[in-house]
């Protein structure tokens, strides 16, 4: 392990993205003006488009176009502002960001915790490593534990060597969410650092956001996930390295920079306080955590009273409970109901958000800092990938669907729409179905999904597509948008297998997402994704000979723009084939 390490030290994160005013204003203008235009088409494209001879292909395609509009209005509002890049003072003691301590003069204290399972024990050790030498400019009190969920004699040997705290438990209810709960019982800091078993923290990791806790509001700050051994590729050879410059191939199969969500999307989320906490890397208020913990397990005892009141009373054809009966039925929702500071659930980060987010009465606040403070471990094969982007998927699902968090009370209107596009872009492989196979079913049957594939068509359509990757190139500037979005479409097999489990009311599991390469390739896991490059392919070269031959629906327009849709249909589904089949470099000289 010290081995594959020792290879990506050197390795520094990307600066934030700058703001820019102007190019904020630009952004705007072209946001604005790329919402009217899809309106316009979107309202074409159902009164006089459909071709009425085939609406059973017509009106699946116009209906996914329509939810994506939709999912594009979401997403213009999640991007529409962005704040200049600026980082707070650094607090000196507890009475600068907890004005009534009764000690405002003692240094802040700090749990740095780092929660582990199976995760080998010298992987956790360089996260502790890096822990001890967290730098700060005042004194402080900063406590390091690792929470093992394992209960190994070896875990617990490295934090004895490395003098930090151990904790453990005697079973795993509640998986992390849980192992953090029992943490908290265990401490006493005032802010909380979240580490995953990988985690390895800057020493500005506290200097460079402590700063945001003045306000007595901030329950949270979520600090940017970054994955320092992404592969970088090789440069492009000969002529065309020196035409296209530092371009690579093969960097990043996985498309795992997640840099587009955090210094694009969650960053632009602080201004109306959305930003939702991603885990690992987080840091949080303890008084915020607990203070949700009990509102939570309040309002959950009250309703496990209110339904055994209501059952009571139904069979029994009273009016009302006799008060001595409602104080027994209390008691045994307090004992049944568990206090949970993070709820246990797959997504329990996002959950305590919401929950945070919706206590009016105390008005929590979160920030998205926009610096790099910890470098983690990325997913390194296909299977990895797989594991973790299902679990996002159905854990956030699950949150929509089952703990109808959107109308939950409390929350503001912009919040609403915030949350709104997380889950709603999950919801986007059923549409992204309809897109990858419509040209596929035109070309072997010469059936169109609209009326003509006329100089009417084209005079709506293009404009709407042109403005689209003008305005998104502008929205997202200083980060390739493609690979997001080939990413987004080749994810439908992920995402119609989370709905469809959460449609059946099935559990997300919790699994743990490994930590090491997994080996061997790992085809048989796009098996959907190479449908749709095996049936447009063909679907072309069928196409094209109904066109030579001739006594088919087909024509010439009609083949082109399928077969063009289908080659951008294709291009997104090689990169994640291209994926299964990846195999990493043997030594970092052949990276190069």
């Amino acid at each position: 392990m010290d081995d594959y390490f020792r290879e990506f030290e050197d390795r520094r994160p990307p600066d934030p993205l700058p703001y820019s005013a102007a190019r904020e204003m630009l952004w705007q203008f072209l946001a604005t003006l790329t919402l009217f235009v899809g309106a316009w088409y979107v309202i074409w494209r159902w009164g006089h488009s459909l071709n009425p001879d085939a609406l059973w292909f017509a009106i699946p395609l116009v209906v996914a176009e329509t939810c994506a509009y939709l999912g594009l209005v979401l997403f213009v509002y999640n991007l529409w502002r962005d704040q200049p890049v600026r980082v707070p003072e650094a607090p000196a003691t507890v009475r600068d960001i907890d004005p009534d301590n009764p000690d405002p003069d003692r240094p802040i204290t700090v749990d740095v915790l780092f929660a582990t399972y199976n995760e080998e024990p010298e992987l956790v050790r360089l996260g502790i490593v890096d822990a001890k030498a967290i730098d700060y400019p005042h004194p402080i009190d900063i406590r390091i534990h690792v929470l093992d969920d394992g209960k190994r004699p070896e875990m617990e040997a490295v934090a004895r060597q490395e003098g930090v705290g151990y904790i453990t438990r005697e079973g795993n209810e509640g998986f992390k969410a849980g192992n953090l709960r029992n943490a908290m019982e265990r401490t006493s800091g005032d802010l909380i650092v979240i580490c995953d078993a990988d985690t390895r923290p800057f020493p500005t990791i506290l200097s460079r956001t402590l700063g945001y806790f003045r306000d007595p509001k901030m329950a949270w700050v979520q600090t940017p996930q970054w994955f320092y051994d992404l592969p970088e590729g090789r440069r492009l050879p000969g002529r065309l390295g020196r035409i296209f410059g530092r371009m690579r191939v093969g960097a990043d199969p996985f498309v795992n920079d997640p840099q587009m969500f955090y210094d694009v999307i969650q960053r632009r989320r602080n201004r109306v306080n959305a930003a939702f906490c991603c885990g690992a890397g987080s840091i949080h208020r303890r008084e915020a955590v607990m203070e949700a913990a009990l509102r939570s397990f309040g309002e959950a005892v009250e309703r496990r009273v209110i339904a055994a009141e209501e059952e009571i009373t139904l069979e029994s054809r009273e009016r009302r409970v006799s008060p001595e009966l409602l104080e027994a039925i209390r008691t045994e929702a307090v004992t049944a109901e568990v206090l949970t500071p993070y709820r246990f659930h797959v997504s329990e980060d996002i959950y305590t958000s919401i929950v945070l987010h919706s206590d009016r009465e105390r008005g929590w606040k979160s920030w998205q800092h926009p610096y790099v403070e910890s470098r983690m471990l990325s997913p390194q094969d296909l299977l990895t990938w797989t594991i973790q982007r299902y679990k996002y998927a159905g854990g956030s699902l699950d949150i929509m669907f089952n703990d109808n968090s959107l109308f939950r009370r409390g929350l503001t209107l912009p919040q609403r729409m915030m949350y709104g596009a997380t889950f709603y872009s999950y919801l986007g492989a059923i549409w992204n179905v309809v897109f990858l196979f419509a040209p596929a079913i035109y070309l072997f049957t010469g059936i169109a999904p609209v009326s003509a594939y006329s100089n009417d068509f084209f005079e709506h359509v293009i404009p709407f597509m042109i403005l689209l990757e003008l305005s998104m190139m502008v929205g997202t500037w200083g980060i390739a948008g493609y690979a997001a979005k080939a990413s987004y479409l080749a994810f439908f097999p992920v995402g119609l297998r989370a709905i469809w489990a959460v449609a059946r009311g099935q559990k997300i599991s919790f699994p743990v997402t490994p930590k090491d390469r997994q080996s061997g390739r790992f085809l048989h896991l796009v098996r959907p994704q190479l449908a749709v490059l095996v049936l447009t392919g063909a679907g072309v070269l069928w196409g094209l000979g109904a066109l030579a031959v001739g006594g088919t629906p087909h024509t010439l327009t009609g083949v082109v723009t399928n077969a063009l849709w289908g080659l951008n249909n294709c291009v997104a589904m090689a990169g994640i084939v291209a994926a299964a089949l990846w195999q990493p470099p043997a030594t970092k000289e052949a990276a190069a």
